[in-house]
């Protein structure tokens, strides 16, 4: 048995590796995220749940059943758990921090789990998360920060692409800030789509 669940990275990305700059084709996106892997927690950073504030409204609560939302949140900037929870997606929300994250006003009181000192140590997230009960697939739902840090530290199992055909756009690059580590990738599976998009999965050696 690994020691931690299988975690899944999957993007919508230009041709030459961009995230943003140009329209995502969102029902595609998700229809292969839920047809593919049937995900037992969604890991988000708190960049990309923060961008989903404004828009969260009165949902018709918990999902059951339903995956975890589990956010990498050391900074505690997070504050809408509640609205995350009810939005119809997810059964429950688990905010990752650190020791280093400051006190957060007693309103914004969430399921925490502790682990890192200056920032959250994602692989002792990634242990604890996986002695959860049927915690075994984790999908990052992120951008490029999370995932550049998951890939890194040798976290991720897997990267799923669903390439669109346009290049020369956006600035923010699926892997983060960093080049990736070198790893060797075996093309598990390929699809291609109308209007263009070509869907790449590989597995990380």
């Amino acid at each position: 048995m690994p020691d931690t669940p299988y975690v899944v990275a999957h993007l919508g990305v230009s041709l030459d590796g961009k995230t943003d700059g140009f329209p995502l084709d969102s029902v595609r996106f998700h229809q292969l995220v839920g047809t593919t892997w049937h995900e037992d927690v969604t890991l988000a950073g708190s960049d990309t749940v923060l961008a989903l504030e404004p828009a969260l409204v009165h949902g018709p609560g918990p999902r059951d059943p339903g995956p975890l939302l589990a956010v990498v949140d050391g900074r505690a900037r997070v504050t809408r758990w509640e609205e995350l929870r009810d939005a119809g997606h997810w059964s429950e929300v688990l905010a990752l921090r650190c020791r280093a994250t400051p006190p957060h006003p007693r309103r914004r009181h969430v399921p925490e789990l502790v682990v890192g000192g200056d920032q959250v140590d994602l692989a002792a997230a990634l242990r604890a998360i996986g002695r959860r009960p049927g915690a075994e697939v984790v999908r990052v739902a992120s951008g490029g920060r999370l995932v550049g840090r998951l890939l890194a530290a040798g976290l991720v199992d897997e990267v799923s692409l669903l390439v669109h055909p346009v290049m020369g756009v956006g600035s923010r690059t699926w892997w983060g800030e960093a080049p990736p580590p070198s790893r060797s990738l075996r093309l598990i599976d390929s699809d291609t789509f109308g209007g263009g998009l070509v869907w790449l999965r590989y597995r990380v050696a």
